[in-house]
């Protein structure tokens, strides 16, 4: 694994979701339930109409964008494990910032233009800023970066879920939800008439995955992201501020992440709730980007697929007998079989562990 090609780390991941696919119908089997029936559902639930396509689509879209954030980190040899805190930050700062601003700008389509991008700015600054926190403990003060990003990832939590629940829930929303945010800041629905789902978010999430795909393999900064994060002493020898270079690695993880949460914020929800409920997008990217081989460009397909899984088990809930923990536990079982080598591959690279000799 350690002197796999990306091609080859494909090749693995896609070889663990097939297998992990199989023993997943073997559990149903087991369960009592038609494995026949069950696969013919999940791929019903996630292909079979245009709302089943769209509902896939709008969770690709998160997935993607939540899966790009993790994957630059990875890339760099950094742990990145609080795109979910990074995540709900900006959000939850797109929402407020749309909230605080609507007052200040026209009540039409070019003050909802106006309002998405700013909301967006809001979130990218916000998401980069709370990323950027545990870079410059890991950079200038050694700290585990994996131990502070679970840790902020509990406290963005904690710290937007009282702030919806108390000084910021909307008034008379008996939820713990902030006020909605104006109907004239939207994505338009194109191709698809879903409430949630707009070809743009698509098209963002795509954009975003180019733009990595291009600094990240074109650039010097790229360049010095990944030399940084794997060989510190080889960028220092070569004039790279390694440290500094940690901490825009981790920035730039976390402005992909607020863009995660902006397009969630303005697409799918429309407010912000309680983030404890508003799904574990950060934790199930490591999955997407581990199934990638933490790729930008592969983390596109590896979205579609949990994409897929996670609208085949809204359908397979609401139209069949099957519980839904069984899409559920498919699910942990492509995470484990897909993270298995990836992770067994970085802990040898991060250890010294392996080599030719074995």
């Amino acid at each position: 694994m350690l002197n796999a090609s990306v091609l080859q780390r494909l090749a693995i991941a896609t070889a663990s979701t097939a297998l992990a696919l199989v023993v997943g119908l073997v559990v149903v089997a087991a369960a009592g339930y038609d494995p026949i029936d069950f696969i013919a559902n999940v791929f019903e639930g996630a292909f079979g109409d245009d709302a089943a396509v769209s509902r896939t689509l709008k969770f690709t879209t998160i997935f993607i964008l939540t899966g790009v954030a993790v994957a630059i980190a990875f890339r760099a040899g950094v742990f990145n494990i609080g795109v979910q805190g990074q995540f709900v930050v900006g959000g939850f700062a797109t929402v407020m910032s749309i909230l605080w601003l609507a007052p200040f700008l026209p009540e039409n389509a070019v003050g909802g233009v106006g309002l998405i991008v700013l909301g967006t700015l809001a979130g990218i600054v916000a998401g980069g800023a709370y990323a950027a926190l545990p870079g410059v403990l890991k950079a200038y003060g050694g700290a585990n970066e994996i131990i502070t990003t679970i840790m902020l990832n509990f406290i963005a939590v904690g710290v937007v879920g009282w702030l919806v629940e108390g000084p910021l829930r909307g008034e008379g929303n008996r939820a713990p939800n902030t006020e909605r945010i104006p109907e004239y800041v939207e994505f338009p629905s194109i191709v698809y008439d879903s409430p949630d789902f707009s070809v743009v978010g698509l098209a963002v999430a795509l954009a975003v995955v180019v733009i990595v795909a291009v600094v990240v393999a074109r650039t010097r900064f790229g360049y010095d992201m990944v030399t940084s994060g794997h060989q510190e002493s080889a960028a220092t020898y070569s004039g790279v501020d390694a440290k500094r270079t940690i901490v825009t690695t981790m920035a730039f993880s976390g402005m992909v992440a607020g863009v995660a949460g902006a397009v969630f914020a303005i697409m799918i929800q429309g407010y912000y709730s309680d983030p404890s409920g508003v799904g574990t997008y950060g934790f199930d990217a490591i999955a997407v980007s581990l199934l990638a081989a933490n790729n930008p460009v592969g983390v596109v397909p590896a979205g579609l697929l949990f994409g897929g899984l996670d609208s085949a088990g809204a359908h397979i809930g609401l139209n069949s007998d099957v519980p839904v923990q069984l899409i559920d536990g498919i699910v942990g079982l492509v995470v484990l079989f897909v993270s298995a080598p990836e992770l067994f591959r970085m802990a040898a690279a991060r250890t010294g562990l392996g080599g030719d000799d074995r």
